[in-house]
C-alpha cells in the first residue's frame, strides 16, 4: 500500500468553471518515504484571475504565468492523473480535498472526459478530528506551522509534499498511521464517482452536528418562550420608575430564560418596555461589550448596563 498526496492550482475558479494549471503530487510508502513527486503543469486555456478563500484578489502563484502556454492541456495529462488517483494500491489524500476533487470534476466536464472514480481522505479533516474542533477549517499553512513543516505555499507539488509532512506529523503525534487515524476516529473516506462527490465523515463530526442541532433547537425554544412574555405584556401600559425606558437584551441573555423572563417581567411591572431591535432601545443589557447588537445599541445612543447591575436594581 502507498499514499498519493495531491494538490491542484487553478488559473481561475468560478461557480461552474475551474481551469486547472497545476496538478502536484507526492507518492509515499506507508512510512512516508517519498517514492515520486512532480508538478504536472497544464495550459489552462484561459486568463489568470486569482482570488483567496474570501474572494479577494491578490493571490499570486509562484510560477511564471506566460510559461503555462507551453504546457499540454488537461486531456493530455488526464490518463496520468487518472492512473494516480484510481490506483487500487494507493490511499489518496489531500488538504481541503473536496475543493480539489470538485476542480477535477469541473475539468472532466469541461473537456467531456469520463469523471474520475476514487476514494480520498483529507488531512484537514484528520486534524479536526484529532483536535476535536469541527467549527473551524484549518489552512495548510497554519497546520504546517504548528507541526513544524516548511513549504512554499501555492506551488502544487510543494503543497502536496507539505500535506504529506503534516499527515506524517499527525500520525507521529497520535502514535499510529493513516489506518490507525481512520479507525480511531471512525472516519469514512470521501468518494468521487459519476461526477458526484461525497465528503469524508466521522463519528466525532456526527456527534458535533447532533449537539449543534440540539443547541439550535434549545435556542429556538428559549426565543419562543421569551417573546411570548414580551408579546403578552407589550400592550399592558403601566406607570413606574422605568416609564419611558425601552430595553433590549443581548441575544445570549434573551436565551437564558431562567434569568431573562424574570427580569423582563420586572421591567414591564415597573413601566418599562422591550424591543428586539437594539438600535431602537435606550437601555441595552449585556454581559460583555461586543457584538453587532451591542454596536447597534451604542450607535443608537443607548445606555449600556451590565446584566448584574440590572438584576441588582430590580431585585
Amino acid at each position: 500500500m502507498k499514499y498519493v498526496f495531491f494538490d491542484i492550482e487553478c488559473a481561475c475558479v468560478y461557480k461552474n468553471v475551474a481551469k486547472m494549471c497545476a496538478f502536484g503530487y507526492v507518492v509515499c510508502d506507508e512510512k512516508f518515504n517519498v517514492l515520486a513527486r512532480e508538478d504536472i503543469l497544464l495550459n489552462p486555456k484561459g486568463k489568470f484571475h486569482l482570488t483567496d478563500r474570501k474572494g479577494k484578489e491578490g493571490l499570486v502563484l509562484p510560477y511564471e504565468y506566460e510559461d503555462f502556454k507551453k504546457y499540454p492541456v488537461f486531456p493530455v495529462e488526464y490518463p496520468r492523473i487518472k492512473a494516480l488517483l484510481e490506483d487500487k494500491d494507493a490511499i489518496v489524500l489531500g488538504h481541503a480535498t473536496m475543493n480539489d476533487v470538485n476542480y477535477l470534476n469541473l475539468e472532466t466536464r469541461r473537456y467531456k472526459l469520463p469523471p474520475l472514480k476514487f476514494s480520498f481522505y483529507d488531512t484537514q479533516f484528520f486534524y479536526m478530528n484529532v483536535t476535536g474542533n469541527y467549527a473551524r477549517q484549518y489552512g495548510l499553512g497554519a497546520m504546517a506551522e504548528e507541526l513544524g513543516v516548511e513549504f512554499t505555499p501555492h506551488r502544487a507539488v510543494d503543497d502536496a509534499y507539505a500535506t504529506a509532512c503534516v499527515c506524517k506529523a499527525l500520525c507521529k503525534k497520535e502514535k499510529t498511521d493513516v489506518h490507525g487515524l481512520v479507525s480511531r476516529y471512525g472516519i469514512r473516506a470521501g468518494r468521487a464517482g459519476g461526477g458526484n462527490i461525497t465528503p469524508p465523515v466521522s463519528a466525532g463530526q456526527r456527534k458535533y452536528f447532533a449537539q449543534r442541532e440540539k443547541e439550535k433547537q434549545e435556542r429556538a425554544k428559549a426565543h419562543e418562550i421569551f417573546y411570548r412574555v414580551v408579546n403578552k405584556n407589550m400592550h399592558k401600559k403601566k406607570s413606574g420608575r422605568l416609564s419611558g425606558k425601552v430595553f433590549c437584551f443581548a441575544k445570549e441573555i434573551e436565551e437564558d430564560v431562567s434569568t431573562s423572563v424574570n427580569l423582563l417581567t420586572a421591567i414591564f411591572e415597573s413601566g418599562g418596555t422591550y424591543t428586539s431591535h437594539p438600535a431602537e432601545c435606550n437601555v441595552y443589557i449585556t454581559r460583555e461589550e461586543e457584538g453587532t447588537r451591542y454596536e447597534a445599541a451604542v450607535k443608537g445612543g443607548a445606555a449600556v448596563i451590565p446584566l448584574s447591575a440590572l438584576a441588582e436594581a430590580l431585585k
